[in-house]
């Protein structure tokens, strides 16, 4: 069976859309959130013979990230948002990393016949970061990117970690990242998050059997 999930997830500061393949191929968004009025031109957008991405946050920054994210796990993704970035970039970013959570332990189903854990290493030029992932159905997340500007592009630097807390929590992972090295703000936050994707793509990985991959039989 296809690890799929659609979602939206609809409030007062946001409307956001998700449609999730785990393991790639073709996705279709049957309605839109945008009309003429609300199109963003910024989507982050690649299309090839095994992913669909499309991502439109109304942040740059967080498009390229999320963008990052998932080409390297191997999904076909469309996210939309569209948030009260009037205000600031808090809620689009919070609201997105909730959904993506959600729409992820939705795909997952059962969890059942994969790696469970995963590690994951990325470089970018001097960057370097490490992401160690659970699928434990026991939501925690570390995150220590040791980021210093106080935005990349419109995104907040601080928004970057709660990002992947929120993921995480929705997600319903244990999860572990952290930038080893690394001077350039963008270079630290890129390899981050290519090095989740690593992890990630590990560890819902199939091994081939049925069983659930924890000595309490259920996770």
């Amino acid at each position: 069976m296809p690890r799929y999930a659609e979602l939206k997830r609809i409030t007062n500061e946001t409307k956001v859309q998700i449609i999730l393949n785990l393991d790639g191929g073709p996705i279709e968004l049957k309605e839109s959130l945008f009309t003429e009025k609300t199109a963003d031109n910024t989507t982050a957008l690649q299309t090839t013979g095994s992913q669909i991405i499309s991502i439109n946050s109304g942040i740059g920054f967080l498009d390229h990230m999320i963008h990052a994210l998932a080409k390297h796990s191997g999904w076909s993704l469309i996210v939309e948002c569209i948030g009260d970035t009037y205000i600031d970039d808090h809620h689009s970013t919070e609201d997105i990393g909730i959904a993506l959570g959600e729409a992820f332990n939705k795909a997952m189903g059962q969890v059942k016949g994969i790696k469970r854990f995963g590690t994951g290493f990325a470089p970018l030029d001097e960057a370097l970061s490490r992401a160690v992932v659970d699928i434990s159905n026991r939501p925690f997340a570390v995150v220590d990117l040791g980021l210093k500007r106080e935005k990349i592009g419109d995104l907040s630097c601080e928004m970057i970690p709660h990002f992947m807390e929120s993921f995480a929590t929705n997600a319903r992972i244990t999860m572990h990242v952290d930038c080893l090295r690394g001077f350039n703000d963008h270079h630290r936050s890129e390899s981050a998050f290519k090095a989740l994707a690593i992890a990630i793509r590990e560890a819902i990985s199939f091994t081939g059997r049925d069983d659930v991959p924890s000595t309490k039989g259920v996770l």
